[in-house]
């Protein structure tokens, strides 16, 4: 079994983070974890037609591939899940061999969700159904990927008075995507960057309980972090998450599923 991993960490290489990989490095080491690069790929940025949250993979193989020999860091991608970008997408990933592919919805009708922009004239009860919605059909449409980060990204800069999912209200497609994950073997993260409140914990909680009832079986734990400090953010409650459901903490090394320990 493997020590415990942070398998979502964002260094230079993903546009939107200066960290150097020396300092996250240090930082998984005093925490004694290991982690994972997931770089940021997220074809058809829209900002001024650049896109920006592209990297060249070669030179970050290149750059990382002899820190990763000692087995505490594995090589990854964060993959920006689109319809548009799908073929792409797939040819990326042939390209170096990755350790894991971690998908991510980032955008709904090509607007950046990190932006109020994206939430302009929209209610939030039909918006976060399209986007659970638009979440499964990439899914089943990108099948070399290996784990869904943070199914809650919607809700981070949500404007809306009351921005959580709520489960009950948004059942049937939360389920419609913990079914695709259970239907094509892809793991879900939990993600520790809105469970550092009780109430971050409260709407992911019932999340993790269905995944489970509904077959699933283990879980990627990542901060999302872009900065030093932030990795392995609040990992523990993240651990004590999976064990009050039974999920199992993996990552993965050379896209083979590893436990670690919970």
């Amino acid at each position: 079994m493997e020590m415990f991993f942070d398998s979502h960490v964002h260094t230079a290489f993903s546009a939107d983070s200066e960290m150097q990989a020396h300092d996250a490095l240090r930082a998984a080491e005093q925490q004694g974890i290991g982690i994972v690069f997931t770089e940021h790929l997220d074809y058809d940025y829209p900002a001024a037609g650049e896109e920006t949250f592209i990297f060249d993979p070669a030179a970050y193989w290149a750059a990382y591939e002899p820190l990763r020999a000692e087995g505490t860091l594995s090589l990854g991608v964060e993959m920006g899940m689109m319809a548009r970008a799908r073929e792409k997408n797939a040819a990326f990933l042939q390209r170096v061999p990755f350790d894991f592919v971690l998908g991510s919805i980032h955008f709904l009708r090509g607007k950046d969700l990190y932006y109020p922009e994206a939430f302009a004239g929209r209610e939030k009860e039909e918006m976060y159904r399209e986007y659970f919605t638009v979440m499964r059909d990439e899914i089943y449409a990108h099948p070399d990927m290996n784990a869904l980060a943070h199914i809650d990204y919607i809700a981070r800069n949500a404007p809306f008075e009351n921005p959580e999912l709520t489960y009950g209200v948004f059942a049937d497609e939360i389920d419609a995507v913990l079914r695709a994950l259970v239907e094509t073997d892809t793991v879900l993260e939990i993600n520790t960057r809105r469970i550092g409140t009780p109430r971050g914990i409260k709407e992911l909680a019932p999340i993790c309980r269905r995944y489970r009832a509904l077959g699933g079986r283990y879980v990627t734990v990542g901060s999302d972090a872009h900065v030093p400090d932030a990795v392995g953010c609040r990992c523990d409650r993240a651990r004590e998450i999976a064990r009050a459901f039974d999920l199992q903490i993996v990552t993965f090394r050379e896209r083979q599923m590893r436990l670690c320990e919970t």
